[in-house]
């Protein structure tokens, strides 16, 4: 706009074309200024648009996504070893990728997960891994995982996969071992693993396959291969299974 401006004032200082008067010149040059202005705003919204979707395919809470996506990944090599609750050969496997620091992964634990326990995974129509997916951000994600990991070698994982959800991971280390000690674990046993870093590999391991996976915030899910991103409300969760079930 300045440099249309500036061509203005230039031409100033030339005479006019004959027949050309002041006025229908001037409305010449407001008519080209407009047509600038219509092609600059046309650019920008077309911009904003782009910039919007691919803002909202980055957001950590995606929306659901549509049902009857056929299956991206290997569901029983997704699932690994790690723990999980519910029957070994349910109909619907979920595999979530999770931080105990995550805020959205708290949210879930509290307002979701207890409805989805108990309408499938103790029914047996779902089985339910969890993996870690501790983000660097977060300073206590990483040992939080590795406690959990920890109190698994004594068959005790998610009693402390609750803990570490509520009361929390604030206390860090010193938090963890107090953890192990209120759910009755050979808490030298489990302090030796956790100060060791026994099994940082493990939890390194579950992160990088959920990478691999497409797995880009936390919490993440794979619900017999489709995707869930977010702390997504139950009916999400009720009407991926359900039409997982139907098929």
């Amino acid at each position: 706009m300045v440099e249309e401006h500036k061509e203005e004032h230039g031409e100033h200082h030339h005479h006019p074309a004959p027949g050309m008067s002041g006025v229908h010149k001037l409305l010449v040059g407001l008519a080209i200024i407009q047509i600038v202005l219509l092609l600059f705003v046309a650019f920008k919204v077309s911009g904003s648009g782009a910039t919007t979707q691919q803002a909202g395919a980055n957001a950590p809470s995606a929306a659901a996504p549509s049902a009857g996506n056929a299956p991206s990944v290997n569901m029983q090599a997704l699932a690994d070893d790690d723990a999980f609750l519910g029957e070994e050969d349910a109909p619907v496997t979920i595999v979530e990728f999770s931080d105990f620091e995550c805020p959205f992964c708290g949210r879930f634990h509290t307002s979701t997960w207890p409805e989805l326990k108990q309408k499938y995974i103790d029914t047996g129509k779902v089985k339910f891994v969890y993996r870690d997916f501790p983000l660097s951000f977060h300073p206590q994600a990483q040992k939080a995982a590795e406690a959990a990991e920890c109190a698994g070698e004594q068959g005790k994982y998610w009693e402390m996969h609750e803990l570490l959800f509520t009361p929390g991971v604030q206390g860090g280390v010193a938090s963890f071992k107090q953890y192990a000690s209120q759910i009755g674990l050979n808490t030298a046993k489990f302090n030796t693993c956790l100060d060791s870093g026994q099994m940082a590999s493990e939890v390194q391991k579950d992160f990088s396959d959920g990478q691999r996976a497409g797995i880009q915030g936390t919490p993440g899910f794979f619900i017999n291969g489709q995707l869930v991103s977010g702390a997504q409300p139950f009916a999400v969760f009720q009407q991926v299974i359900d039409a997982a079930l139907a098929n």
